[in-house]
């Protein structure tokens, strides 16, 4: 998701009085190589870690490793720290004019959109086909998450992070209701028994699964779309959205049942500080059953530094893979399924200096940077699996995120109308918690999608 991606901003001045660098496009003293992104290194500032990872680790060593091949250059870091939507709006204007950067962090669910405007081309288009499979960063990167950077099979970047939902619980309120601390549904219905049980345990929240609109995009992500995946289903697929199917109804169908039995609690996901309220629940013991990424373990429940510290984390909280619907029914057959966001760093297709750019794509999703990243601004799932099984040993969330998640994930449409069907998404499901039922809510929620998108792009039955 986009709030949550660490991204960077620098400025790479380049010397063309070397061969080397006339042989990546420079055409004179002064030339300049741009990299954009949003972060910025000072207290409190977005996503600092990430800045200060660029100016005291990249700048030095991309300096000397292009001093090493007789290439002189000059970097400056140039920071950024705005409303992801704001920056987003600034690098569509500057992509468009070509007036912006040659290098540009980008979340991947806007890189269809701005394919779509010709805003960035494929990388075989702008590097070589040739030059840009030789890199030997693919081979360590799951195709979901090579994808998060693609769009219609074509490559656009490079993905430089990524992470995976799963079903959080607490062992302790499990052990209360009678449930294994070592549990695994494979089934929707082995989460309502789980429910069912923790409903019995004063004070707890048997499950906290995300609804409604003031949840935003987290009610999209940690809750429709995996159990729409565990339908057997994608939100856009054969060029369609999913509109009101039957694998749609069997999806509002769980929400109603969750919450017409209270296994959730139906106001908190009509609060406007809702989210940040079940964090808090969970953290203090009074929620048993949460959907979420790791971000939840490692930014939230986190002993030491989470918004809502967890001091009994490591031996409390345990987590279990989605199941879907039943056993087998997920996408491509899945028993298990799962969600994941992420992002990476396109080339502007009007850049001067592409090859130097692809060099600097390379260098920072190498092995050493990643793990530089990981040291400085503590533990995440990078894109490169030999970077995961090396850098995150110490943490066994993660570790299982990326060993056991990644290769059964599925990512959300990089589509422009996406917005706009997410927000649709959110509405259904705060109709069937509120009372609606769950055929009035899927038609509402058909006829929302058919007006966003045209009734072609819509698929129903």
């Amino acid at each position: 998701m986009a709030s949550n991606w660490r991204m960077f901003a620098a400025v790479v001045s380049v010397s063309s009085l070397l061969v080397g660098v006339a042989a990546c496009g420079s055409g004179g003293d002064g030339d300049s190589l741009t990299i954009t992104a949003n972060a910025i290194n000072s207290a409190g500032g977005k996503n600092a870690a990430e800045a200060k990872w660029i100016e005291d680790w990249v700048i030095p060593k991309f300096v000397a490793d292009q001093q090493a091949k007789g290439v002189t250059v000059k970097v400056k870091f140039q920071a950024t720290g705005v409303a992801d939507e704001d920056y987003k709006s600034r690098i569509a204007k500057d992509l468009k004019t070509g007036t912006g950067a040659d290098v540009v962090s980008l979340d991947g669910i806007w890189v269809g959109e701005f394919a779509e405007g010709e805003q960035i081309k494929p990388l075989n288009d702008l590097v070589g086909a040739d030059k840009v499979k030789a890199w030997d960063g693919w081979q360590h990167m799951p195709d979901t998450v090579q994808q998060l950077t693609s769009y219609n099979g074509a490559q656009y970047g490079i993905p430089q992070e990524t992470d995976g939902r799963v079903l959080f619980f607490n062992r302790k309120l499990f052990a209360q209701a009678g449930l294994p601390a070592d549990w695994q549904p494979t089934s929707w219905d082995q989460v309502l028994e789980a429910g069912r049980k923790l409903k019995a345990v004063p004070g707890v929240t048997p499950v906290q699964l995300n609804a409604g609109t003031s949840f935003g995009e987290a009610t999209t992500t940690q809750g429709i779309l995996p159990l729409l995946a565990g339908t057997g289903s994608t939100l856009f697929e054969n060029g369609k959205w999913v509109g009101n199917t039957a694998k749609f109804r069997a999806v509002l169908d769980f929400y109603r049942t969750l919450y017409s039995e209270k296994l959730g609690d139906a106001e908190l996901q009509q609060d406007a500080k809702g989210r940040e309220k079940s964090f808090e629940k969970f953290a203090k013991g009074q929620v048993g059953i949460l959907l979420e990424s790791d971000y939840f373990w490692r930014g939230v429940l986190d002993p030491s530094a989470g918004s809502f510290p967890m001091t009994e984390r490591d031996t409390q909280v345990g987590w279990a893979k989605i199941p879907a619907a039943t056993p087998g029914t997920g996408v491509n057959h899945q028993d298990f399924v799962s969600i994941s966001g992420g992002g990476g760093r396109v080339i502007s297709p009007k850049s001067k200096h592409v090859e130097l750019a692809w060099e600097l794509l390379q260098f920072m999703n190498s092995p050493e940077a990643l793990k530089e990243l990981i040291v400085g601004g503590g533990p995440r799932i990078t894109a490169r699996q030999d970077v995961n099984a090396d850098a995150l040993g110490g943490d066994p969330l993660l570790t299982f995120i990326s060993q056991q998640i990644l290769p059964i994930t599925s990512l959300r449409p990089a589509l422009p109308e996406y917005t706009q069907v997410s927000k649709a998404l959110q509405q259904a499901t705060l109709d069937v918690v509120t009372g609606k039922s769950t055929a009035d809510a899927a038609a509402a929620y058909g006829k929302a999608v058919t007006e966003a998108v045209g009734k072609d792009k819509v698929a129903s039955d």
